[in-house]
C-alpha cells in the first residue's frame, strides 16, 4: 500500500489535468512524477494519456478503486493480528467513513491478551505521539517521561502530598547543609550488574552540571561517594528541596553502555522502534515484580480513542478514570525586542485573553476556562482588569505554537485580533516546541501546555526554574523573579505554597503568565482491569495492573 496512490485516488477524479498540477499537487518533482505515473499505469490503477505540447492537459482513467482495494488489505493486516504493521497505514488519507470502519476493526486487538503457549500477559496500548527519548536526561514531554519511570529508577519516590518515601536509596540522614544516602545493596541493572554508589554520583553530577538543570541545582556544591553503598550532597548555602529533586523524573539513576541507557526499573525495553515500544517485565526488579508480562506500545493516528481494554469479547463494558491532564498558560515574551516588552501592551492583551477566556472551551474541548490560578485549591480572586487604552501596534505580534495547541491558538488568534491585535501565527513541529527555550526568542507570546509530575509545590517551583521550561528565560531576566527563585533554597518546604502563589501572582499582575485552562484525563478500563493507579504526569502505574480471569 502506498500513501501518496490513495491521496491521489482521494483528490484526482477520472478526467484531464496538467501533469504540472500534478506534481505541484505531489509535491515531487516532474520527472519523479512521471516515474510514479507509469508505475501505477502499468500495474493497473489507471490509464493516464500524457498531453501533447507544452501546457496541454493530460487525461487519467481510474480502473480500480484505491481504497476500496486498500481496506480490503486492511481488513486482513488486522484479521492477521498484525497491528503494527496496519497501524502504519492508518495514518494514511482515509475517506471518513472507511477510518471509522478501520478503526472499529483495529480497536479489537488492542488491550489485555494471554498467549496460550507461554502464557505471558500482554497489555497493549495505543499511542498517539513518537516517543521522542529513553533517556532521563532528555525527558522533556509527559510521554517520554512516562516511559522513563518505569524503566528507571529513583533514589526516593514522592507522593501528590509531597511525603517522601525510600526507592534505590533505603534512608538517609539529612541536616540544613547536608544529605547523606544509604543504597540498597544488588540492586540489579537490567543489564544483570549491580548498582554502586559511583553510578549515582555519575548521573546525578550529569544532571546538575547540563545547561538544563544548572540553575535547578544551584545550591548543590559537591556529590561524592564514601563507600559504594553511601552518596553525600552538599549545599552550604541550604537546599530544603534536595530531597524532592532526587525524586523527579530526570533525576532517575541509569548507566550508559556503548549502544544504549540501562535502567533497574520495573519494566526493561525489549524492542524500540518509530512503530512499537515494547516493555518487558524485569524480573530482577528490586522492588514488586510487575502483574503484567509485556506492556506493547503501538503508534497510531492522532484521531484514535486511546482505552484501557480487555480484549476478551465478553467484556464490553468500561469505567472511566480521571486524571489530571496539566493547564494551560499564555506566556508573553517580556523580554523580546518589540512592542511586547511595553507593560501597556501586555496589560492590553492581558485583557483581551481574560474577557475571551471563557470561550476556550469551544476551540479546546477538554479544557476548563481557568480564571484564578494554575495551583489546585488556591482559587484567590481573579485581578480585575479595567478596559485600557489599546496601544497603536506597527507589527503584528507573533504567536509560536505546536499542533498539540491547536486549538487553543486559534482561540488566541481570534481574541486577540477582536479586540483589534494584529497577530500572526508560526508553527513548530512538537519536538521543535520542546526544545525551543533559547534566550533569542523570535515570538511574542506563547501557550504552554504543562502536566504536574507529582507533588504541586514542588512541581510548580521546577515549572519556573527548569531550563525546559519556556519561562525560566523571562524568570532569568527579571531580578524580581530571580530573587524569589533563591528564596526557594532557604525557604521550608512546607511553606512553598505561599512562596508559589505570590511568585504567579507577580507573574499574572505583571502579564507574562496568565492562566488560560484547566484539563482533565479521561481513561475508558474495561471492568476486568485491575488495580489502577495514577503516577507520574497523569498517567497509569503499569507495574501494578492486572486482569481478573473471565469466568467461566
Amino acid at each position: 500500500m502506498e500513501r501518496i496512490l490513495l491521496s491521489l485516488w482521494q483528490a484526482v477524479p477520472t478526467g484531464y489535468i496538467k501533469q504540472s498540477q500534478l506534481a505541484d499537487w505531489l509535491e515531487l518533482s516532474r520527472k519523479q512524477t512521471a516515474r510514479l505515473l507509469r508505475k501505477w499505469s502499468d500495474e493497473g490503477w489507471f490509464t493516464f494519456t500524457s498531453g501533447r505540447g507544452r501546457g496541454n492537459s493530460s487525461h487519467i482513467q481510474w480502473h480500480i478503486n484505491v481504497e476500496e482495494q486498500y481496506e480490503k488489505q486492511m481488513a486482513q493486516l488486522i484479521e492477521e493480528k498484525s497491528i503494527e504493521t496496519a497501524s502504519k497505514y492508518l495514518l494514511f488519507d482515509w475517506s471518513p467513513e472507511v477510518k471509522q470502519r478501520l478503526l472499529h476493526q483495529f480497536r479489537s486487538n488492542f488491550g489485555y491478551v494471554q498467549n496460550s503457549t507461554d502464557h505471558n500477559d500482554k497489555l497493549i496500548i495505543p499511542r498517539k505521539y513518537p516517543l521522542l527519548t529513553l533517556h532521563p536526561l532528555y525527558a522533556a514531554d509527559i510521554h517520554s517521561a512516562n516511559m522513563v519511570a518505569n524503566v528507571y529508577s529513583r533514589l526516593v519516590s514522592v507522593d501528590e502530598s509531597g511525603y517522601i518515601t525510600p526507592e534505590l536509596a533505603h534512608s538517609w540522614d539529612a541536616s540544613s547543609t547536608h544529605l547523606r544516602l544509604y543504597l540498597r545493596k544488588e540492586v540489579y541493572f537490567h543489564d544483570g550488574s549491580f548498582l554502586t554508589a559511583a553510578d549515582v554520583v555519575d548521573c546525578l553530577n550529569r544532571l546538575r552540571n547540563d545547561s538544563s538543570f544548572a540553575d535547578l541545582w544551584k545550591p548543590i556544591v559537591s556529590i561524592m561517594s564514601s563507600s559504594p553503598h553511601i552518596v553525600d550532597i552538599t549545599f552550604p548555602g541550604g537546599c530544603s528541596y534536595c530531597l524532592h529533586m532526587l525524586g523527579m523524573i530526570n533525576a532517575s539513576i541509569y548507566k550508559e553502555s556503548s549502544h544504549q541507557t540501562i535502567g533497574s526499573g520495573s519494566f526493561y525495553v525489549s524492542e524500540n522502534n518509530e512503530s512499537k515500544t515494547t516493555l518487558q517485565a524485569f524480573g530482577n526488579y528490586f522492588q514488586q515484580r510487575p502483574l503484567i508480562d509485556l506492556v506493547e506500545f503501538i503508534q497510531v493516528s492522532g484521531d484514535f480513542d486511546v482505552a484501557y481494554r480487555s480484549s476478551c469479547e465478553r467484556i464490553e463494558e468500561t469505567f472511566q478514570v480521571e486524571s489530571d491532564s496539566g493547564f494551560g498558560v499564555v506566556i508573553l515574551n517580556a523580554f523580546k525586542d518589540s512592542p511586547i516588552n511595553q507593560k501597556e501592551v501586555r496589560d492590553y492583551v492581558h485583557y483581551a485573553i481574560a474577557k475571551h477566556r471563557h470561550k476556550i472551551g469551544q476551540f479546546h474541548t477538554r479544557a476548563m476556562a481557568n480564571h484564578h490560578s494554575c495551583l489546585i485549591g488556591q482559587q484567590q480572586q481573579p485581578i480585575t482588569l479595567p478596559c485600557p487604552k489599546r496601544p497603536h501596534l506597527e507589527q503584528p505580534l507573533i504567536i509560536k505554537a505546536a499542533n498539540y495547541t491547536d486549538g487553543a491558538t486559534r482561540w488566541l488568534k481570534e481574541s486577540l485580533e477582536s479586540e483589534g491585535i494584529w497577530v500572526e501565527i508560526q508553527w513548530m513541529s512538537f519536538q521543535d516546541k520542546l526544545t525551543d527555550t533559547k534566550v533569542d526568542q523570535k515570538a511574542d507570546l506563547f501557550i504552554h501546555g504543562e502536566v504536574f509530575e507529582m507533588n504541586q509545590n514542588f512541581s510548580f517551583f521546577y515549572f519556573l526554574a527548569n531550563g525546559h521550561s519556556p519561562l525560566a528565560t523571562i524568570m532569568k531576566s527579571q531580578p524580581l523573579f530571580n530573587n524569589y527563585l533563591e528564596q526557594y533554597a532557604a525557604t521550608p518546604f512546607n511553606e512553598w505554597t505561599v512562596l508559589n502563589l505570590k511568585m504567579e501572582q507577580d507573574l499574572i499582575a505583571s502579564s507574562i503568565m496568565l492562566p488560560l485552562y484547566y484539563e482533565k484525563r479521561h481513561i475508558p478500563f474495561s471492568i476486568d482491569v485491575m488495580n489502577i493507579n495514577i503516577s507520574h504526569f497523569g498517567y497509569v502505574d503499569f507495574s501494578k495492573l492486572w486482569v481478573r480471569p473471565v469466568k467461566n
